[in-house]
């Protein structure tokens, strides 16, 4: 995961908590969050490079929808991600 930009994180964290997320759903979650525009020529490419790198999955809902989906890697690279953070970010009590 550290050859990926802290956006194509937030996407994989995005897909990860969505149920089959399709790309405006993404989007919306990604607005909230950064409280600003997404615009598809930042969604799209960025989540075809994750479907290229072999993170996530991509498949159909309909003709017109794309379903986006973790893989087994997609997984264990945010869990490696989780477990790196927590050497540096203690709880708080």
């Amino acid at each position: 995961m550290h050859d990926l930009t802290g956006f194509q994180r937030d996407l994989l964290y995005v897909i990860d908590g969505l149920d089959n997320p399709h790309g405006l759903a993404i989007k919306a979650s990604l607005e909230n969050y950064y409280e600003k525009e997404i615009h598809h020529g930042r969604l799209y490419p960025n989540l075809d490079e994750l479907v290229e790198k072999g993170l996530v999955e991509k498949g159909e809902k309909d003709q017109r929808t794309n379903i986006y989906t973790l893989t087994r890697r997609g997984r264990r690279e945010i869990e490696a991600r989780r477990e790196w953070e927590q050497q540096y970010v203690q709880p708080q009590e």
